[in-house]
């Protein structure tokens, strides 16, 4: 196998052929890429390289027949799914758009500083197909944003500060969602199981807690988890304007809070601008399902 990839390499391939292949060879003899997608990868070089002459294909070929043939120790399957998780995107995105991996080795200029839960469900990146460097992400539990606080939050404020002041966001989005467990245990307490962090961190959501109770209390626990999804939204673009570079840059009509609503089980999507706190009345909710 190497002396084949040294052959190749030596050959009048393309430089950017070259490097895929050093890739591709890297990460079957680390034992870190699968044997399945390294070969996919030249498969796909086949395709699409029409200039090469019959010996690089015949080199290639020749390669892909080696690989096929190894039979690689155990591996630990984590390293694996990570590494070929890499390996995909390496092929696919990085080597296949160089002009927008050398404008961001340059810098970042976000268009959103993002609030999104943790829920693995609910991937932002994923849902609204947002490209590396258009978003400056904050993930936690329930999509929360605590008020100013410099001793308690000051993960959460560094965050809003530096985005604000040093990338100069234009746009805040609180990204609310269905079947929240954030706001499931806010609805929930108080209980005796307390968790070490959990519970004081969702406490952030007790305003949104206490609306939902005092205003829908004729609604079961199901449909009131439901409600307060989205109240909590409102409750956190509030607490924003609570930091004093969001008051300031809203004042001087540079930056506008929107938010939005993820229903993963439906497949829907709302988003808002957030103008002043306004709590909608509860939509008509079907019975809860057995």
């Amino acid at each position: 196998m190497y002396s084949v990839t040294a052959e190749l390499c030596s050959s009048s391939c393309t430089s950017t052929l070259i490097s895929q292949l050093v890739c591709i060879k890297e990460g079957v003899t680390m034992a870190g890429q699968s044997l399945d997608l390294a070969i996919q990868g030249l498969k796909e070089l086949l395709r699409e390289k029409e200039e090469l002459n019959e010996v690089a294909v015949a080199k290639i070929e020749k390669l892909v027949d080696e690989l096929q043939r190894i039979r690689p120790p155990f591996l630990d399957p984590v390293v694996i799914n990570i590494r070929n998780g890499f390996n995909e995107f390496k092929i696919n995105k990085f080597d296949k758009n160089p002009d927008l991996y050398n404008k961001l080795a340059e810098g970042q200029n976000p268009k959103y500083l993002v609030f999104a839960c943790s829920d693995s469900r609910v991937s932002p990146t994923y849902t609204l197909n947002f490209q590396p460097g258009d978003a400056f992400m904050v993930r936690n539990i329930a999509n929360m944003v605590p008020q100013f606080d410099q001793i308690r939050y000051s993960g959460t404020g560094a965050a809003i500060e530096y985005a604000i002041n040093a990338l100069h966001v234009p746009n805040i989005l609180v990204i609310g969602h269905s079947r929240c467990g954030g706001i499931k245990r806010l609805m929930e307490l108080p209980q005796d199981d307390a968790f070490d962090f959990i519970d004081d961190w969702v406490k952030i959501g007790l305003p949104a807690k206490v609306k939902v109770l005092d205003e829908f209390p004729n609604y079961d626990f199901y449909e009131q988890c439901k409600f307060c999804e989205l109240v909590s939204v409102y409750n956190s673009l509030e607490n924003l304007r609570t930091y004093p570079y969001v008051v300031r840059e809203e004042k001087e009509n540079r930056l506008r809070l929107y938010g939005g609503y993820y229903d993963f089980v439906k497949g829907e999507f709302s988003i808002w601008k957030h103008e002043r706190p306004i709590i909608p009345r509860p939509p008509i909710l079907p019975p809860r399902p057995l």
